[in-house]
């Protein structure tokens, strides 16, 4: 759309996770449907974890962006998570979103959600004041629910891992069918030596203030789960 874009920073899963997933809401949307619970089940190839929502933002701040997010990431090098457990927010008897949660134990996706909450800070976009509990969110709920027989039989299953190595800033559009997320740009995972090859030159932190058109005042089907907020239950 010419008047912005809706943008929030991510890390896509593996297949395999894609995979595991897919086949766990197959069951899940079963049990759903027989209890009468309505779920809004996200389509497997937009499966992700999200660093940070950053809402509405003009097409010409995405350079800015991108740059923050460089900084973000430099001596950040490739690492795993695994996807395991299922649960609700904010409660599986009152649920509005179903996700899948996170092994984080090297606590990696924790740092580098907060090293872009710190460097899109200096564009303008609203500093982070939650604490960050990754995970994929599975489906949204319109109105709260019970989703605790619907989750049962697999609220304590292990998923695959996904090796990190890249984040993505995506572009969330509205369609008919739902939200898709495109990626506008993606910047990949620095080894430490990689990083101090980079900066060897000085880089200097734009004078660019985003306030004006973006930040994360609106909330979003992503922004509303994205991660940044109380601890997800089981």
């Amino acid at each position: 759309m010419s008047e912005g874009q809706r943008l929030f920073v991510g890390v896509k899963v593996s297949m395999a996770v894609v995979g595991d997933l897919s086949g766990a809401v197959e069951t899940l949307a079963r049990r759903a449907q027989q209890g009468g619970v309505r779920v809004r089940w996200v389509a497997p190839a937009s499966y992700h974890v999200t660093l940070k929502f950053l809402g509405w933002a003009r097409p010409d701040t995405v350079e800015a962006i991108d740059d923050a997010l460089r900084r973000a990431v430099a001596a950040v090098p490739p690492f795993a998570f695994r996807t395991e457990r299922l649960g609700a927010f904010p409660t599986v008897e009152r649920a509005t979103v179903v996700w899948a949660g996170i092994d984080d134990r090297s606590g990696s996706l924790v740092r580098l959600a907060q090293a872009i909450d710190r460097e899109v800070a200096v564009l303008g976009f609203e500093p982070e004041k939650r604490r960050f509990h990754p995970h994929v969110t599975l489906g949204r709920l319109r109105d709260p629910a019970d989703v605790s027989q619907v989750l049962l039989p697999l609220s304590e299953q292990v998923f695959s891992e996904t090796r990190a190595s890249e984040v993505h800033l995506f572009e969330s559009v509205m369609k008919s069918t739902g939200s898709e997320y495109a990626t506008v740009a993606k910047i990949g995972l620095e080894t430490a030596s990689e990083a101090a090859k980079r900066q060897t030159a000085t880089v200097q932190r734009p004078s660019f203030d985003a306030s004006t058109g973006s930040g994360s005042q609106a909330a979003s089907d992503v922004g509303s789960d994205d991660g940044w907020g109380e601890e997800p239950r089981g």
